[in-house]
């Protein structure tokens, strides 16, 4: 086997068999992987079915290395990666004819990746993403500690919790996950798979809104928190994040993570209160193009 020889495949439950460990051994760092694969498993039957996705791994002597995936809607997923690796990666999947919409992994890999892709391909990419991950140590409850209680959402409150959602995407730009909702493609969007809790007042009013995965490989990510901006800076985001943290952790989750933007500084410092600490930064990037022409990638 050459080095850096990327293995792609369109069998997830085989590609899962050989990376299970790798992904598993780096839980926290791998969570966006590890809950991406996941749901792609899961749904390999409906109607973006895996056949249409791409899952590769790099292996050097009998271990693998690292991992990308593609997936139907065009994101590529990569774990870390060199320079050199990500060119290599960029060369196969040009010449295979893929031609991935954007590109997320933690920041070093994924600013590689689009030099590496627009070196191949002409096309030039655009930052649109950029957070920091956090990792749980060790919890620490809000002082003062706002009055209220948590409580796990039913059917009853899925009116909201998508009216929240779309709130929340429109505070972080997201305009692809509004899509998605109005399109009524709520399984489809990043929060079909999510767990919610609302902290209610004393009174049992909603007030704030947070979600964890399931877990996978040991982890759990905290993702979305939301308050509404009229009920912001009364400890309501530090109750309810502890609350699905704590649940988390009870559940058996050994890794719960979030992800934060770093331009705002009062979410990163009530996570550090409760917490939280910075691990990772992670970055995404758009590409702009067609098919890449013959020639390209060699």
């Amino acid at each position: 086997m050459l080095p850096d020889d990327w293995h792609l495949t369109q069998d997830i439950d085989g590609f899962l068999d050989r990376v299970g460990d790798f992904l598993r051994s780096r839980p926290a760092l791998h969570t966006t992987p590890l809950t991406d694969l996941e749901k792609l498993r899961m749904r390999r039957t409906a109607e973006h079915d895996t056949e249409t996705a791409v899952f590769g791994r790099l292996e050097s002597g009998g271990e693998v290395r690292a991992i990308c995936y593609l997936t139907p809607r065009g994101r590529l997923g990569l774990t870390p990666l060199s320079a050199r690796q990500t060119d290599t990666l960029a060369a196969r999947l040009a010449g295979l004819g893929h031609a991935p919409s954007n590109v997320i992994a933690d920041r070093d890999t994924a600013g590689a990746f689009a030099e590496s892709w627009q070196r191949h391909t002409r096309a030039a990419p655009v930052p649109f993403w950029r957070t920091h991950l956090y990792r749980l140590g060790t919890l620490t409850p809000p002082q003062p500690h706002p009055e209220g209680r948590g409580r796990i959402t039913g059917g009853a409150d899925r009116e909201q919790v998508v009216r929240w959602c779309r709130e929340f995407c429109v505070d972080v730009g997201e305009q692809s996950s509004i899509d998605l909702i109005d399109a009524g493609s709520w399984d489809d969007s990043r929060f079909g798979d999510r767990h919610f809790t609302f902290w209610e007042t004393p009174e049992g009013a909603p007030v704030s809104m947070a979600a964890a995965t399931s877990i996978v490989g040991g982890m759990v990510r905290v993702d979305p928190v939301y308050t509404p901006a009229h009920l912001r800076g009364r400890g309501y985001a530090g109750a309810v994040t502890v609350e699905v943290s704590r649940t988390a952790l009870a559940a058996g989750a050994t890794d719960v993570v979030l992800f934060t933007d770093p331009a705002n500084p009062t979410s990163n410092a009530l996570y550090q209160r409760i917490g939280y600490v910075h691990t990772a930064d992670f970055a995404g990037y758009r590409f702009s193009h067609g098919a890449p022409t013959a020639g390209q990638g060699r």
